[in-house]
């Protein structure tokens, strides 16, 4: 926890009481989840030092009624300036630059978080208007939400700092005219949604994560959508609540099984390289040649 005594902070008291820590940066790479929080709701936000969740992401957008924006984003504001470390990657989500992020995004440079996530991007030159506002050590992450980032995401890279993409699957239905009852395990509309979103976001060297499923009680209907979006090639998953972020945290891992098998295979084929032979049969595993050592590489990458 950052404070043992919620109570004795007033609302309208926030900025009187800012603190002077700079949290380190994460050092984390790997994601497999990614846990929305409302900054309203302060025990919440005290726990963020000590959250399974790979990365945390506070919202500041459409969850926040607008009469309350301000409130929210000093509430970030407080926690942050007293927070020294944390095991989760810290995202600040802002409102569209149009609507208050250019403002926020300039209000939170001076604390210490380690991405801004700005919503309802649709062109790149967006991106780089966050890329001149942003403090250089944080990194620039969008939320999917339009068609037209939907259409030009896989032109939207070479900008060093932007190095991920949050799909938000039921603004972007209706940013399509499509209705959102789309959202099922089997639709084909989604499965392309998905399919193109995941790889136009490997083209610009994005990481993708894939969207929120509201329905948080719905564990079985959870853990179906990442079991699908892991064999699709997702990594991470947007969450809501602990229970969430424990099944993506299973899903999202590399199995003991395919641990040993990149293990053994990396051993037999640079054990093979150096006796000059790249492609041999290996009695468990088959054909083994250079794609197979490279994908064994990035299997133990992800762990």
């Amino acid at each position: 926890m950052i404070f043992n005594n919620l109570e004795k902070i007033a609302i309208k008291e926030r900025l009187n009481h800012l603190g002077n820590n700079k949290k380190r940066p994460c050092k984390k790479k790997i994601f497999r989840s990614n846990m929305m929080l409302n900054p309203l709701r302060l025990k919440h936000l005290n726990r963020i030092d000590n959250l399974p969740a790979d990365m945390i992401t506070l919202n500041l957008e459409d969850a926040i009624a607008p009469s309350r924006k301000e409130e929210a984003l000093h509430n970030i504001a407080l926690f942050l300036s007293h927070l020294e470390y944390s095991n989760s990657f810290i995202i600040v989500r802002t409102n569209p630059l149009n609507k208050g992020g250019r403002e926020e995004i300039e209000f939170l440079n001076n604390f210490s978080f380690d991405a801004v996530r700005v919503a309802k991007i649709k062109t790149k030159e967006e991106i780089l208007e966050v890329d001149r506002l942003l403090n250089r050590e944080k990194e620039i992450h969008i939320s999917l939400e339009t068609k037209e980032a939907f259409n030009n995401l896989a032109y939207f890279g070479g900008v060093e700092r932007f190095t991920t993409a949050n799909l938000g699957i039921l603004d972007l239905l209706t940013s399509l005219g499509l209705p959102q009852s789309l959202v099922t395990h089997d639709n084909p509309t989604i499965h392309y949604i998905l399919s193109k979103f995941l790889v136009d976001a490997k083209i610009a060297n994005l990481n993708p994560i894939s969207f929120m499923f509201q329905e948080y009680k719905d564990e079985d209907g959870f853990r179906k959508w990442c079991e699908l979006e892991k064999k699709m090639g997702f990594t991470t998953k947007a969450c809501m609540g602990p229970i969430q972020v424990k099944i993506a945290n299973e899903v999202f891992g590399v199995s003991e099984y395919e641990l040993k098998r990149a293990r053994e295979i990396k051993e037999a084929f640079e054990t093979s390289s150096a006796k000059g032979e790249n492609g041999f049969m290996h009695e468990h595993y088959g054909f083994i040649d250079e794609p197979i050592y490279r994908d064994a590489l990035l299997v133990l990458e992800l762990s």
